[in-house]
Formats: C-alpha cells, sequence, structure tokens
C-alpha cells in the first residue's frame, strides 16, 4: 500500500512539474526575439537553442521561490526568461568542438551542427546579453526599481567571473588532467550551483525575502546544485542515450575527471542523499509552505533522466 501511495505522489509531482514547464515556456516565448531582419540566422539560432527543451529548471525554481516568499506580480517573467536564456548559452559553449564536443543535446543536434561553429558562438554570446536587456524589462513591472536593479546585479555575479563562467575556466584548464577535489567542488559549485542560486535568490529577493533567509535560500541552492551535478555524473554511467537525449559516457570519452570518478559511484550515491536531506531541512527553516518547491527539489536531486 505504501508503494501505491508513494507512486501516485511521484505520478503527480510530473503531472505538476509539466504544467509548470508549460507556464514557464509560455513566459519564455513572449521575450524571444522575432526572426526577421539582416540578422535573422542569430535569431533563428537562439530561438532554437532555447526552444530544444529541457524542464525548465531554473525558471520554475525561480518562481516557486518567489511564491514561498509571498511573490505575485509580473516582474519575475522577465527575470524567468533570462535566467534560462543564460542556461541555454552555457549549453550552446558547452556542447562546442573546442569545449565537450558533443553532437546531440535533448536528442537535436547540437548548435554548432545546426548552425556552424562561428554562429553557435555568436547566438551564445547574444542569449547573454540579451538575458540582461530581457531582466531589466521587469524595472516597468514594479515600483521597487531598486530591487530589481539588485537582482540584475545578483543574476550578473552568478553567471559571470565569480560564478558559472568562473567555474568553467578551472574546468577548461583542467581538461585532460587529474582534478583534485577541492577542484572539482569548486567548479560544481560554481559552474551549475551558481546559477541555481541565482535562480532561487532572485525569487527570494523579488518575493520580500530579508537578508537571512536570502543567506539560507542561497545554501539551499548551493546543495541542489552540487547534488544535481552528481547526479548528472551518476547518469552518465547509469542511464542511456535515450533517457538522456545526449550521449552518454561522455565523461569517460572526453577523460573528464567527475564525482563518481574519484568517489566510486556508492559514495556519491550517499552524499546526493545527504545533500538532498540537507537541502530540505533548511527549506523547512524558512517562512511560508511551498509543498510543490520542497518536492521539486527532491526529485531533481534523485532524478533518473
Amino acid at each position: 500500500m505504501e508503494k501505491v501511495k508513494k507512486a501516485g505522489e511521484r505520478a503527480d509531482m510530473h503531472d505538476q512539474l509539466a504544467q509548470r514547464t508549460c507556464q514557464a515556456e509560455a513566459v519564455m516565448e513572449q521575450y524571444l526575439p522575432d526572426e526577421t531582419g539582416h540578422q535573422r540566422t542569430i535569431f533563428e539560432a537562439m530561438n532554437y537553442s532555447v526552444r530544444a527543451g529541457g524542464k525548465r529548471l531554473r525558471p520554475i525554481l525561480m518562481q516557486e521561490t518567489y511564491r514561498l516568499f509571498g511573490g505575485s506580480g509580473k516582474e519575475i517573467e522577465p527575470f524567468m526568461a533570462a535566467v534560462e536564456m543564460i542556461h541555454t548559452s552555457s549549453l550552446i559553449h558547452d556542447d562546442l568542438p573546442c569545449m565537450d564536443n558533443d553532437e546531440l543535446r535533448r536528442g537535436k543536434p547540437t548548435t554548432w551542427v545546426k548552425y556552424g561553429y562561428d554562429m553557435a558562438v555568436l547566438a551564445g554570446d547574444a542569449l547573454l546579453i540579451y538575458a540582461v536587456e530581457t531582466a531589466a524589462k521587469a524595472c516597468s513591472m514594479t515600483e521597487n526599481g531598486g530591487m530589481v536593479a539588485r537582482a540584475i546585479g545578483l543574476m550578473a555575479e552568478k553567471t559571470g567571473i565569480y560564478g558559472m563562467i568562473g567555474g568553467q575556466v578551472v574546468d577548461v584548464e583542467l581538461t585532460n588532467q587529474p582534478v583534485p577535489r577541492e577542484k572539482l567542488d569548486f567548479i560544481y559549485r560554481l559552474k551549475t550551483g551558481a546559477l541555481l542560486e541565482a535562480s532561487m535568490m532572485i525569487g527570494a529577493l523579488l518575493g520580500g525575502a530579508d537578508e537571512a533567509a536570502l543567506s539560507t535560500v542561497e545554501r539551499i541552492a548551493s546543495l541542489v546544485g552540487v547534488a544535481f551535478q552528481i547526479q548528472d555524473d551518476i547518469l552518465d554511467v547509469t542511464a542511456t542515450t535515450e533517457q538522456l537525449g545526449k550521449p552518454v559516457l561522455s565523461d569517460e570519452k572526453n577523460q573528464k575527471t567527475t564525482y563518481v570518478t574519484l568517489e566510486g559511484i556508492d559514495k556519491a550515491r550517499a552524499d546526493v542523499a545527504e545533500m538532498s536531506a540537507e537541502a530540505i531541512k533548511l527549506l523547512h527553516l524558512l517562512p511560508g509552505e511551498n509543498l510543490f518547491l520542497e518536492g521539486l527539489i527532491q526529485m531533481l536531486i534523485t532524478r533518473e533522466k
């Protein structure tokens, strides 16, 4: 009976996630550029990349954290679109021949395969700066322009040299080299975790969180980000290409050090479970309640695809 109940809860969670994914995609569509003009190719490449699919985790986490703190306005929507543009830009660049050299992403040709190396570089760059332009549109949706400005600064910090790109730098520098544990932790915390931190912190900030709550949200998001990446390492050696929509064993092919290669799969799974438990414990310390957000965090960390 308990197994049936848990199966029902998982099915309900997946249904809710599917609904919110559709909602996030509808928001994003409002902010994508029209495919017209002499530079039409870059618009097509940008839109192709954003529309390639995915769970839209970052905008969903942003919106649900916003709701956790009582947010109910429209000013969150440009940021939801912006964070997914930034995430997409990182995937475009990750797939390039000079990086991971992947030809498949979410079951479709990667951007450089579809549009060429040169246009893929430009599409990634374009999405980064267009994300800032998009987020700035929130200024006209609220009287608290100062809070929007702070959120844009936070988004930039977590994306740039002290965040996602900083983690990518260390990752690239250590390509084909042994990676010590402390540097691997640094890479995971910045390359994957920083943008999740931005997503949840922006949601909390615009929702009205105080400084103490904002710090707690940052810690929760950091735990989720690192655990999410470790689970990605696990799936790279346990899942199939059909399940993931991208090549498996790509880390092995590229001779990349991962959490699994350093610690083994059993330790990796145990650490993911521990991080998940700590994230949920911290979530319970925050004011308000969002059962979907709690379930989403648990599902993200223990996903099988």
